[in-house]
């Protein structure tokens, strides 16, 4: 039985040069959440990041937090949190780009790999563990791994970046399902791609 979340992270890099870049979509599904829940999300220095709390979500409410450490120290930001309030990692959704899935797909699951992502790796090294949930949102992959660093820190391309778009909006959907902890009512609804409508010959 898996317990009820109390922390999204949505992974990104902080500032206004990496805003719009793939590599920041968990920043736009927190950014979403926090805009549909009514959480208005402020700097806590002593969390590292930015951060808010729904208190009307679950017995404890619910944290919101966007480390701003930088992808490769998110770590840091999400062990001073989860220390503070004592959160369970278990209890805890990570929201991350996915190199491996086009734009427009998502997966949402607990533990296993990390596909070399440099977020989930230092959370996993500052926590200890890799039971957590992790919502991997598709960017689609360059094609070639040497292009990989400077892909993920480019904006997406305008039809990409609608395909993301309307997969943070599904994953918005399925946010009630997530937060009475049905997570296998969530997966099934996350993982599943839409059909796309077939173009009039």
């Amino acid at each position: 039985m898996h317990q009820a979340l109390r922390l999204i992270v949505g992974l990104g890099n902080p500032g206004v040069d990496y805003a719009q870049t793939r590599h920041n979509a968990g920043f736009w599904f927190c950014e979403r959440l926090a805009r549909e829940l009514g959480v208005s999300l402020a700097r806590e220095s002593r969390f590292h990041g930015v951060a808010g709390h729904a208190r009307n979500q679950g017995e404890q409410g619910l944290w919101l937090l966007q480390p701003q450490t930088f992808m490769n120290r998110s770590g840091q930001s999400v062990r001073a949190l989860i220390q503070f309030y004592r959160i369970e990692p278990a209890e805890m959704l990570v929201v991350h780009d996915e190199l491996d899935l086009p734009p427009g797909q998502m997966r949402l699951k607990f533990g296993g790999g990390l596909g070399g992502h440099n977020g989930l790796k230092d959370i996993t090294a500052h926590l200890g563990t890799q039971d957590y949930w992790r919502l991997r949102i598709g960017i689609g992959h360059p094609g070639d791994k040497n292009e990989v660093a400077n892909y993920v820190l480019k904006p997406a391309r305008r039809e990409e970046r609608d395909e993301i778009d309307a997969a943070l909006d599904r994953a918005l959907l399925a946010w009630p399902l997530l937060a009475r902890a049905d997570f296998e009512a969530a997966t099934q609804r996350i993982n599943t791609t839409p059909a796309k409508p077939v173009a009039p010959v």
